[in-house]
């Protein structure tokens, strides 16, 4: 087998983004397993940053949702503000998918069946590759967020866990930050 041969269907740090959806402070609350989808979130972002891949955030409404969750929005200081429920129109998605030829996009955020799928389905129809992260996304009720999930795999986006975007971004122990990842991942 050539070692140098690589499926275009796994995450490739190179032409992939991180998006963060609407992981704002007073939907929060209400939204199951909150606490462990921001910790995914933040575990995502931190190992963007150390991989140098591109990652953006949206709010939805923030005058009336509030801000990012704290610890997200120092990473987003000024996330970009939306009305519509899809994020894929945000000009930062547009802005980092043109300066870094950007195919694919990871998908964090909530809520599962109403932001985050419409986004996703959006991102499809204009030919990218999506990767939703299943342990990083969540919705009010189980149902809707099971539901979002049905519906967005059906559609052709891919469903993946934060620890494999992680190792997928690495690729390989080889790599000089992988010791880096690999104490995130232990995080989980």
């Amino acid at each position: 087998m050539d070692p140098t041969f690589r499926s275009s269907r796994l995450i490739d740090r190179a032409r992939s983004g991180l998006l963060v959806v609407d992981l704002q402070t007073k939907l929060l609350p209400g939204i199951e397993q909150s606490e462990q989808i921001v910790a995914n979130t933040d575990r995502l972002c931190r190992a963007a940053e150390l991989l140098n891949v591109p990652q953006t955030a949206s709010v939805q409404y923030p005058q009336g949702l509030g801000p990012l969750e704290a610890r997200l929005a120092e990473r987003f200081p000024t996330p970009d503000e939306k009305l519509d429920f899809s994020a894929a129109g945000c000009a930062s998605i547009a802005q980092l998918a043109e300066t870094h030829n950007l195919t694919q996009w990871i998908v964090v955020g909530i809520e599962t069946h109403i932001c985050v799928l419409q986004t996703t389905l959006d991102l499809l129809a204009r030919q990218l590759d999506v990767f939703v992260v299943a342990d990083a996304v969540g919705a009010r009720g189980d149902r809707d967020h099971r539901i979002g999930l049905d519906r967005m795999q059906a559609e052709g986006a891919t469903l993946v866990t934060t620890e494999s975007v992680l190792f997928e971004w690495c690729q390989t122990a080889a790599d000089p930050k992988f010791k880096q990842i690999s104490a995130i991942v232990r995080e989980g």
